[in-house]
């Protein structure tokens, strides 16, 4: 396949990039500098996403629309102030004749819930960032659905990397480790989340975008709640982190919700159907 992956150079998008060449697909890796790998079958366009012209080159089989500013900071006003970029971006692909999109969204868009995250879990989202992840969701359900294309939105939880790279919890837990801070203040710990370690959650993402027999919204999960405090303690257990929480320095977030995870059926049929296809 021919895919167009945005925010190529991105904190997901290399690891995405990467794992699309290994399995042999032709990558065009769109970002506002290179993605910084060589290998055969790729091809960057560097710059503006939201300036690219689709005539400029042959319509890729499918877009991964995983760009998208201060994902981290979700009060920050930059996510209400690109949606309409970002919908007008989906709306030229398609009508371009791009014949499928797919994106990633967010826990954030279900807002306060308890329990499992399933296809018709009603949206009330608290933050910028999730209004905005759901706004847009809406708006490229209903733009493929006008223009026949088959539309793919990746609901992502939480994602785990040891690298120190991006703003989330665990990249700032392993940078204050390595400033040699003892300490890590933090809230209670209690609440429960859906947590994918990094190569996994590529893994899913590419395994979603390299299919099109399920589509819709599919959680990128593990389908398994787990309280913050825990995941973290084992986290840096396992690498070895010379640093401990420092529990109820911060308060717990009033929009987070005490147990929240993802409903996994349509991933595991996914995966599944790719292990058969790869056996």
């Amino acid at each position: 396949m021919r895919i167009m992956v945005t925010g190529a150079d991105g904190y997901i998008g290399r690891g995405v990039v990467e794992q699309l060449l290994a399995g042999g697909h032709e990558v065009l890796a769109c970002g506002l500098s290179p993605c910084g790998i060589e290998a055969e079958g790729l091809e960057e366009a560097v710059g503006d996403v939201f300036d690219y012209d689709f005539s400029s080159r042959p319509l890729p089989d499918a877009v991964l629309h995983l760009a998208w500013r201060n994902g981290f900071r979700h009060n920050d006003s930059s996510h209400l102030e690109d949606l309409p970029r970002h919908y007008e971006f989906v709306r030229r692909a398609l009508e371009a004749g791009v014949p499928r999109f797919a994106a990633m969204g967010t826990m954030h868009e279900v807002g306060y819930h308890e329990g499992a995250v399933e296809d018709d879990t009603p949206c009330n989202p608290t933050t910028p960032y999730g209004v905005a992840k759901n706004a847009l969701r809406q708006l490229t359900m209903e733009l493929c659905r006008q223009r026949g294309a088959k539309c793919q939105w990746m609901r992502g939880f939480y994602l785990v990397s040891s690298d120190g790279r991006g703003s989330s919890i665990f990249a700032k837990l392993v940078q204050a480790a390595r400033a040699g801070q003892e300490e890590f203040p933090f809230t209670s710990g209690r609440s429960k989340y859906d947590f994918l370690p990094y190569d996994e959650f590529c893994r899913q993402v590419v395994a979603v975008v390299t299919q099109d027999e399920v589509c819709g919204i599919v959680n990128v999960c593990s389908g398994k709640p787990v309280a913050l405090g825990d995941y973290i303690e084992g986290f840096i257990e396992e690498n070895r982190l010379p640093i401990r929480l420092a529990y109820g320095k911060y308060p717990d977030r009033p929009y987070d919700s005490p147990a929240i995870w993802g409903d996994d059926a349509k991933i595991r049929k996914i995966l599944e159907q790719q292990t058969k296809r790869t056996a």
